[in-house]
């Protein structure tokens, strides 16, 4: 087996495994000794590829995000050049993240509570940089094929709907929350904003 494919194999079963124990444990029980006796992985080969259960937890919250990219991307390539088959993606991703048990908002949060960790501090302004890089590319797809009007704020709209995505991933994890506005209705806020064209 070649050294890529030895890699990705053992960074899919530590995201896989610490995904379980996530859902089963929560962010802050799980131990690397956890993750080494479920993965079935010995040490040497986690600790080549990690230093800390932080750095994998990292891995997790990236994912879902670059899947939500891949999947955009796909229905753009493979649709029929329209706005509501790119979105559909988006907003799948969107109504998962109102999901209390999602674990990358477990992780988020968790890391959120580690801002002091320098690596850490560094995923998460990088992981925040990244949703906007990618929403405004998203929009600017948009634009290209003449289904997003050219007047939105590419910049700005996708500042905002990052941060109000964030906000509706921090509301998830308050229990018993009423909430009169949820994830459809916050897909449906974007949708309005990206078909109507306002430049602010």
């Amino acid at each position: 087996m070649k050294q890529e494919e030895r890699r990705q194999q053992t960074v899919r079963r530590l995201m896989d495994t610490t995904k379980e124990l996530i859902t089963e444990k929560g962010c802050n029980s799980i131990t690397m000794k956890d993750i080494v006796n479920r993965s079935g992985l010995s040490k040497g080969a986690i600790f080549h590829y990690v230093k800390s259960k932080n750095e994998i937890f990292v891995w997790v919250l990236q994912e879902r995000l670059e899947e939500t990219n891949e999947n955009f991307m796909d229905a753009v390539e493979h649709g029929r050049r329209n706005f509501d088959e790119p979105m559909q993606k988006i907003q799948e991703s969107i109504i998962a993240y109102e999901n209390p048990n999602d674990v990358t908002n477990k992780v988020l949060l968790y890391l959120l509570g580690r801002e002091e960790d320098p690596l850490v501090a560094e995923a998460l302004k990088q992981y925040y940089e990244r949703s906007v890089h990618l929403s405004r590319m998203w929009i600017e797809t948009g634009q290209k094929y003449g289904v997003i009007p050219e007047t939105v704020n590419a910049n700005r709209k996708a500042d905002m709907f990052t941060l109000m995505t964030f906000g509706l991933r921090m509301r998830s994890s308050i229990p018993h929350t009423q909430t009169s506005f949820n994830a459809q209705d916050l897909s449906g806020v974007i949708r309005q904003i990206l078909n109507q064209g306002s430049c602010s």
